[in-house]
């Protein structure tokens, strides 16, 4: 069921847009740059831009501040093809969400501007107003459960799909300086994981929901065994998918790789999108790394995601993941 309501092609999706700012020339460090590339950025709204680029059809839930970047950002959206009917602008003092960084891997920084940010003030009406049988499954990333009201409106739109018979798909995406606590980022982000369908995360982000690194993996399969879809990203080790009783191991595809991030994005979209397209869920996973492995080695996020084309391309150039 879960899979074939993948297959339909059509996400809602809740979480943050923001604005990246990234160094240029590749190689720059920010603090000795002379120009800046701006683009769309945010966990949430990158996932729809890779989608929407593999041929899916995605719409995002979030807020926006009502000002010039908070613009940007709806404008990029539409450039990408994402779904904006959704998407609030908000007044006050709440800010969109500013990332700058650099294509640099020795110390990579990446600061990110989030105090008051406009994606966590997306009320229950918001949520309310969405038609979810008009999709076939809700997306959701961890960031938007840091903070009220995102983190109610949230559940609250979860509540709503799985009345309209929709899978929830979480992808944990834990960050630290979203958190009041890491206490209330563990307990918010475990009950988040007990009302989904499939849950993607990095070994550390299971290790986190189970109080401890080492035990990620028992954690991960104590939510595959209650019959979730969990996928165990492992960063250079690959992935471990737990399905139905099975693990299927899959490894990773090796490039230069500029900068460190954008990579989970791209490797939501590409699983999904490739499930949707009638591939395998090991050929999924494994076209879903080959994203990642696509993002990390060009600048940007939105920008980096392949279409179909240049991932099929890509494939095409480098046969064979890594063994997992």
């Amino acid at each position: 069921m879960l899979l074939d309501d993948i297959r339909q092609n059509k996400f809602v999706v809740f979480g943050r847009a923001g604005m990246d700012l990234y160094a240029d020339p590749v190689g720059t460090k920010s603090e000795h740059a002379d120009m800046f590339h701006a683009d769309l950025g945010g966990s949430s709204a990158n996932i729809c831009a890779g989608l929407v680029k593999l041929g899916a059809k995605a719409a995002l839930v979030t807020s926006v501040s009502d000002d010039a970047v908070g613009r940007f950002c709806i404008n990029r959206l539409c450039h990408y093809g994402v779904d904006t009917r959704y998407v609030q602008s908000v007044g006050g003092e709440a800010r969109t969400s500013l990332a700058v960084y650099e294509s640099v891997l020795e110390d990579f920084q990446n600061v990110i501007y989030r105090n008051g940010a406009a994606d966590f003030q997306v009320p229950d009406a918001d949520v309310d107003q969405v038609d979810y049988s008009a999709f076939g499954a809700l997306i959701t990333a961890g960031t938007v459960f840091a903070a009220e009201p995102s983190r109610s409106s949230t559940f609250r739109a979860i509540d709503h799909a799985r009345a309209a018979g929709l899978p929830v798909i979480f992808d944990i995406d834990y960050r630290p300086y979203s958190w009041p606590s890491a206490e209330i980022a563990a307990d918010v982000l475990s009950r988040a994981g007990a009302v989904s369908d499939m849950i993607v995360g990095n070994d550390e982000e299971f290790g986190f929901m189970a109080g401890g690194i080492e035990n990620g993996m028992e954690k991960a399969r104590e939510l595959a065994a209650e019959g979730k879809l969990i996928i165990y990203k492992m960063g250079h080790k690959g992935a471990i998918t737990l399905w139905q009783g099975n693990e299927i191991h899959t490894g990773i595809y090796p490039v230069t790789a500029v900068k460190p991030n954008g990579a989970g994005d791209s490797f939501m979209a590409g699983l999904l999108a490739s499930i949707a397209d009638g591939h395998s869920l090991h050929d999924a996973v494994l076209r879903g790394s080959a994203c990642a492995s696509i993002v990390v080695s060009q600048p940007g996020c939105a920008p980096a995601m392949p279409t179909t084309f240049e991932l099929d391309a890509f494939l095409a150039q480098h046969p064979g993941a890594s063994a997992a």
